[in-house]
């Protein structure tokens, strides 16, 4: 039995809600269950030095906590001086998915910046990060399209991710924090809406994995990210 009740292939449940905040080209409130990530998208007629005069545009992203967003108060990085290594492992990895998706070329050398901010954490903020920030990146590119500033649409597929993982011996899928500190082996899978593998990332936590229960982490992760991605069409439609 899971601590939510959840049946072992169950997502928490997901909403979205669009143009949340005024001033980004797009943004979203993302929530999976009691996850909450807010991702803007802002965009800049800029690229990075190393892209100036390739015709090559650019997604990156940024990632961070509120103080709150836990059961105990973070200490603001901010404040710190300086980014965690988780922090900073997490942007780099929402930025590689959400340009997997998105033909550069087409995009022009432009930059679009995704921050995703949890506003508050039960687990999978990361691939709720993903999973809205891609909403956001397709919000900003719908208003390149309409100004007519790019002829093309750069985005070439969704691009969503979920959390699976083995908590008591059993293959679970979109794991919550009660599941995730408890888990034999934690996942996450970052894919396309056409199914196609953009990242993975799998560790056993103190017990081995089996390749038969590999394939039934694979087989949850596909239908949970096809439910995220019926979930981004609705919020974009």
């Amino acid at each position: 039995m899971r601590p939510s009740g959840r049946a072992l292939d169950q997502m928490r449940d997901i909403s979205i809600e669009t143009n949340v905040t005024r001033h980004a080209e797009g943004s979203c409130m993302i929530r999976c269950g009691d996850t909450h990530v807010l991702c803007t998208a802002s965009l800049e007629e800029r690229v990075p030095p190393f892209l100036r005069n390739t015709g090559l545009g650019w997604v990156t992203a940024e990632y961070g906590m509120l103080p709150r967003a836990t059961t105990t108060r973070m200490r603001r990085e901010s404040a710190a001086g300086k980014q965690s290594g988780r922090t900073q492992e997490i942007q780099r990895l929402i930025g590689r998915s959400l340009r997997a998706g998105i033909d550069r070329s087409a995009l022009g050398e432009r930059q679009i910046t995704v921050d995703c901010d949890v506003i508050q954490a039960d687990g999978g903020t990361r691939c709720a990060s993903i999973t809205g920030g891609w909403i956001a990146l397709r919000l900003a590119v719908n208003k390149l399209l309409k100004a007519g500033d790019i002829v093309s649409d750069p985005i070439i597929d969704h691009v969503a991710a979920v959390s699976c993982g083995v908590y008591a011996g059993q293959s679970v899928l979109d794991l919550d924090y009660p599941e995730d500190s408890e888990a034999g082996t934690d996942g996450n899978f970052v894919m396309t809406g056409a199914g196609q593998m953009i990242e993975l990332q799998a560790s056993a936590e103190g017990a081995t994995f089996s390749k038969g229960q590999f394939a039934e982490l694979m087989g949850l992760a596909e239908k949970g990210v096809g439910e995220l991605v019926a979930a981004q069409k609705a919020a974009v439609a």
